[in-house]
């Protein structure tokens, strides 16, 4: 199963990214350097890194990572610009201040006007968005090749000499708080989400939903703007993506006339955020407005960057896939279509966060049955992984699933490209995206058995119920008359 490819929409757009339309259409890496000559991780060097096959990593002299993968199938080309700052970074009173801050960047500069970014992506043939993550916040452009060098200018243009009007932020941050009741509150399964994600983490910045809380939302200012853009948005603090039909060296040399002429800033010290330890199943119940009732369950796991040991991601990986991987897992085959306990159930999970996450559950009891007995049958299944282990056979279907799979996303310029910035802004090693594959297919079903008994148990369990509740029907009107009010 794909990271954050599985799981309910709701789950997935509330946990995942919050992404905005402009116009058209996440080891502990907290130590970053607060020197005002710190560059980022393995910044040492600069000019020319390494090269991997068709991917090629640089680094200009400001502290700009830039990975630049040479896709030559189509004349066409994907730049993203990743900042190391998203959600988890927020404090207390602050959060959505990410995701605002987001929406200002198309605002202008001291020499663009609001939204002239976007036109002038799109006067070009582009198209162009942004998305803000618990752990990153990134903005693209998709263009025909010879148009990078416009993407280029203008995301320089933004990283360094943002606008940040007080009459812009009154009315952008007036359109995220529409985006909030539209997105959550006014969605029972993305509510019910938030309110589970508040409820497993506590001390973990993943505690605050990446919108932010309205409350902070009606108290934010434009000065907490100003600050969030001073402290993250700067070279030093970033990685370009760059994918399609280039040439690695034309790009590194566009880069340095662009990119490098912005200095590099101070970057905060992030203090570590460790959750403490759960002792017990917590639960809640979430009340709201829906037709049928829905089920979280997600146990605390650990991920690539924070696993003591390191097959253990992939075998949680795997157990995911085995549970829910198309219509041949075993939660369709035998809760689906089998007991026909759940209309709908998913499993999963996302290795390649900056913190420890969850390992989810998600289901929507089928007519009859009660959210009880959806539970009792996702425990059974858990139970059964736990002292029956999974069949080599089993395993060896669902590796070739994975694979065939990485295959066809390679299809998609936009998604290798994506792969690359999620790695390096978590603090990964944007290699780790070519011995995905190879570190699943080394999973036996010993480990799968292994990290089930491990990590899915009572004591690291949170579970959230979704309780219709029904709309009110409106009153209705006297002889025919309304009233206006």
């Amino acid at each position: 199963m794909n990271p954050l490819s599985k799981i309910s929409a709701a789950a997935l757009t509330a946990a995942a990214l919050t992404g905005c339309a402009t116009g058209l259409a996440k080891n502990d890496t907290a130590e970053m350097s607060a020197s005002s000559t710190a560059l980022s991780a393995n910044a040492g060097e600069t000019g020319h890194i390494v090269t991997i096959g068709d991917v090629h990593e640089y680094r200009l002299d400001n502290g700009l990572q830039i990975l630049i993968k040479e896709d030559h199938r189509a004349p066409v080309v994907v730049s993203q610009i990743w900042y190391k700052t998203g959600a988890s970074y927020e404090s207390n009173g602050t959060t959505g201040v990410a995701h605002v801050l987001e929406h200002m960047m198309f605002k202008g500069t001291k020499t663009l006007g609001p939204n002239e970014f976007s036109r002038i992506i799109a006067a070009n043939g582009g198209r162009e968005n942004a998305f803000t993550g618990q752990d990153y916040t990134a903005y693209f452009q998709q263009l025909e090749k010879s148009r990078l060098p416009i993407s280029f200018e203008l995301e320089a243009d933004r990283m360094a000499n943002l606008n940040l009007r007080a009459e812009d932020f009154v009315k952008e941050v007036k359109v995220v708080m529409e985006e909030r009741r539209m997105r959550t509150d006014d969605k029972p399964r993305s509510l019910t989400y938030e309110h589970f994600a508040a409820t497993a983490f506590v001390n973990s910045p993943y505690h605050q939903p990446i919108i932010g809380w309205m409350n902070d939302l009606e108290n934010m200012n434009v000065d907490d703007m100003r600050n969030w853009y001073k402290d993250w948005y700067a070279p030093n603090n970033a990685t370009l993506v760059v994918a399609g039909d280039v040439d690695a060296k034309a790009v590194f040399e566009l880069a340095k006339k662009t990119y490098g002429k912005v200095k590099a800033r101070p970057i905060p010290l992030l203090k570590p955020q460790t959750d403490f330890e759960q002792k017990g199943i917590k639960r809640i119940v979430v009340k709201a407005p829906a037709q049928v009732p829905y089920m979280l369950m997600g146990y605390k796991v650990p991920v690539v960057a924070t696993a003591k040991t390191d097959w253990e991601p992939y075998a949680l990986e795997m157990l995911a896939n085995v549970l829910d991987a198309g219509e041949s897992s075993r939660f369709a085959k035998e809760l689906v279509r089998g007991q026909q306990i759940a209309t709908s159930v998913g499993a999963g999970y996302d290795l390649y966060s900056r913190l420890d996450n969850l390992f989810l559950f998600s289901g929507t009891p089928a007519k009859g049955k009660t959210i009880e007995e959806l539970e009792k049958a996702i425990r059974t299944q858990i139970q059964k992984i736990k002292t029956e282990q999974v069949s080599q056979a089993e395993l060896d279907r669902i590796k070739a699933q994975v694979v065939a799979s990485k295959v066809y996303e390679k299809d998609s310029l936009f998604y290798q490209a994506m792969q690359m910035g999620t790695l390096a802004t978590v603090g990964l090693d944007w290699q780790l995206m070519d011995q995905f594959v190879e570190r699943l297919r080394a999973v036996t079903p010993e480990q799968v058995q292994a990290v089930a008994k491990k990590y899915l148990i009572d004591d690291y369990l949170t579970v959230a119920v979704l309780d219709p509740q029904s709309t009110p029907a409106p009153a209705a009107a006297n002889g025919g008359h309304s009233h206006a009010h």
